[in-house]
């Protein structure tokens, strides 16, 4: 307690007694026992009013022992399931559970992990896959100071995220390996490219990579199998030295339509998994080829970047032209995008009957682009500005989902103010951090012509950005496809709109989204719409209904078998409904794997510090844990205040004083 504190008690004292002496003795001549009493009571509740206001604290210290964290991380993917090692697993959480000595010296806590990682309630042992990566990150950074430990149980197979071997760990590692240790022969359809799209009366490539472990010569046969008819066929010779081949299919595509096939390695004698001997896959067939010219006056990167994007979509081959030696004809082309436009691009705007993008730049002739009355212009200076990114959630020309627009690099254009009309913006201009309701992507529809226009250079930049985001182009090609796609095609426009793949892996989430729009094309919110999904085989049929996702509806289905199916979306109270078919393949990426990636996990263990174990030398695991002294207890003294008085107590206390005197003063009629 402080010395003002203290000074600030005694005045309250002092206070309460000069308050009673004023009442009870000042300019009073005759006093009895009775106001002694009465002057105590009055004096004691005013003090302890008084005591209450002031609230005094005193500092305590207290010691708190921190104990060393030991963090249980459970492998709760299909592989542990699909090597039989649920109950072995649940046992070892069991042992550390009931390890008094080991609780005792350490905080446990346990996690589960598949893709993600998330507090171990229960184990379903039903992930479709397995990120140790991030398992071991996600504990690093969630006790980045605590002293402490991590336990692995797992067969160490990852399906997916960077790989762990060498991953960065503060905290040591100790992997126990679930899973059959003893290598088997194995060969596998290790991966398989092919394209989604072919042409009508084409041949189109399917590249599969084959690999074989073990250490004898092996022959065997790779087979394509269409409705079970054998398509393709080709031997394979492998050996330990000579473990792999890659071989390339030429298949026809006579029918248009969505086609499924299988590929397939034949089995070795003393194989112990077949499971990744097989790899489905699904093409479809297009009677429909689209030329896309660029026109352009300079050089830049984005021209490489929208080829490349646009190519990824196989139906779909890109030619670039100056404009000033462009001799072809406009004609030959179903889409033509004109880049930064000049005064040179009079005849194409003159001529143009296809649909067309327009891209802006620090060299597009803004005099020129405005004479044209397209539905925009731009009021602008000889100045560049970089224009940020902003994602329109309310688009509703067609279906794109937000892929990290606002993460974007920015676009660089003519610095000035853009107005447009009858048009739909996808993007939104965001200048030094500010949203503006000018657009940086728009779309304009006039009659039976379609346009759009980005407004901006550097793209390029955004398909960097998207690489470095997802490890992969295909988002960002798919943008630029859904955007060649929607400006190119001349078919009218659809009310409802439906997103599914083809092929889906089963135990994959499959997520359906649909675009509904009501008589004037306008986005229907109130629309109750709902699929129907039959397999063709069994004929079971299952319903689901859409929930409404921004400016979208969305429905995710899970626990579909492997099979055919078709499928059907309606709208109630509507005639408007869209169908189609999809396959799921019987395909577990986490059934793939022949064994335990022992030597993985061990080289986790080294460089983390730790150590490996085995199942069964789970009791060597504990022990080597409670013996290491590298994990100990620490103190940490924690001083806190604390008030030394009740105030409930006091306040009743003060009441009852006041209560005692009012009735003594009745009694003694000095009321």
């Amino acid at each position: 307690m402080s010395t003002e504190v203290l000074i600030y008690i005694i005045l309250s004292l002092l206070i309460g007694v000069a308050v009673a002496y004023f009442q009870y003795f000042f300019k009073v001549q005759k006093t009895g026992k009775q106001t002694i009493l009465l002057f105590v009571l009055r004096a004691l509740s005013v003090f302890f009013l008084l005591l209450l206001l002031i609230n005094p604290q005193i500092k305590i210290e207290e010691t708190e022992n921190i104990k060393p964290k030991l963090s249980v991380l459970i492998d709760n993917s299909l592989s542990t399931s699909f090597f039989k090692e649920e109950e072995t697993t649940s046992q070892l959480v069991n042992e550390f559970k009931s390890s008094s000595d080991l609780n005792k010296k350490f905080e446990l806590d346990y996690f589960a992990f598949g893709k993600d990682i998330q507090i171990a309630d229960s184990l379903t042992f039903s992930d479709s896959h397995t990120n140790v990566y991030n398992a071991v990150k996600s504990i690093n950074s969630l006790d980045e100071d605590a002293n402490g430990a991590m336990i692995l149980v797992s067969d160490g197979n990852q399906t997916i995220g960077e790989d762990y071997e060498y991953v960065n760990s503060k905290q040591a590692v100790y992997p126990i390996v679930i899973g059959d240790t003893i290598k088997y022969e194995d060969i596998k359809l290790a991966q398989l490219n092919v394209n989604k799209y072919s042409y009508i009366n084409n041949k189109f490539p399917v590249e599969a990579l084959i690999y074989y472990d073990g250490n004898k010569s092996i022959n065997t046969e790779y087979s394509i199998y269409k409705g079970g008819k054998k398509v393709f066929s080709r031997p394979v010779n492998l050996s330990k030295e000579n473990n792999s081949v890659t071989i390339t299919a030429n298949l026809d595509s006579y029918n248009e339509g969505v086609h499924f096939y299988s590929a397939r390695i034949g089995r070795l004698t003393n194989e112990a998994n077949t499971r990744n001997n097989i790899k489905n896959f699904s093409v479809e067939v297009i009677d429909e080829q689209a030329k896309v010219l660029i026109l352009t006056s300079i050089l830049h990167p984005d021209l490489g970047a929208l080829k490349k994007a646009i190519e990824s979509n196989k139906q779909r081959s890109v030619v670039i032209e100056n404009i000033t030696t462009f001799k072809g004809s406009l004609d030959d082309y179903q889409f033509v995008i004109a880049y930064q436009p000049t005064i040179y691009f009079k005849l194409f705007f003159n001529k143009r009957k296809s649909n067309y993008l327009i891209i802006t730049g620090t060299k597009t002739d803004w005099s020129f682009l405005n004479s044209l009355e397209l539905g925009f212009e731009k009021s602008y200076i000889n100045q560049s500005e970089d224009y940020g990114t902003s994602y329109n959630t309310n688009y509703l020309t067609f279906i794109q989902d937000d892929i990290g627009f606002n993460d974007f690099p920015p676009l660089k254009d003519k610095f000035g103010n853009i107005t447009a009309k009858d048009h739909q913006s996808l993007l939104f201009q965001k200048l030094q951090g500010f949203v503006t309701d000018e657009p940086i992507f728009s779309t304009f529809e006039k009659g039976e012509q379609k346009f759009g226009v980005l407004f901006g250079e550097g793209i390029w930049k955004w398909r960097a950005s998207s690489y470095l985001r997802e490890k992969s182009f295909e988002d960002f090609d798919a943008f630029v496809s859904n955007v060649v796609q929607f400006l190119y095609s001349n078919k009218k426009r659809k009310r409802l709109d439906v997103k599914v793949e083809n092929l889906y892996l089963a135990n994959q989430s499959i997520d359906i989204s649909a675009l509904y729009l009501d008589n004037n094309f306008k986005f229907d919110s109130r629309a109750s719409i709902q699929i129907s999904i039959t397999n063709t085989d069994t004929k079971e049929q299952k319903i689901f209904p859409f929930s409404l996702v921004s400016n979208s509806y969305r429905v995710q289905v899970e626990g579909l078998i492997p099979g055919d199916y078709s499928y059907r979306v309606s709208v109630e109270g509507q005639t408007v409904q869209k169908s189609g078919k999809f396959k799921v393949a019987d395909f577990q990426i986490e059934e793939q794997f022949t064994n335990a990636n022992t030597e993985k996990l061990k080289s986790l263990a080294n460089s983390s510090n730790g150590k490996l174990f085995f199942s069964h030398q789970q009791g060597d695991l504990i022990n080597e844990l409670i013996q290491n002294k590298d994990y100990y207890t620490v103190q940490k003294s924690i001083e806190k205040e604390e008030g030394i008085i009740q105030w409930q107590w006091l306040l009743f206390l003060i009441v009852g004083l006041l209560a005692i005197e009012w009735f003594l003063r009745k009694y003694y009629g000095k009321i």
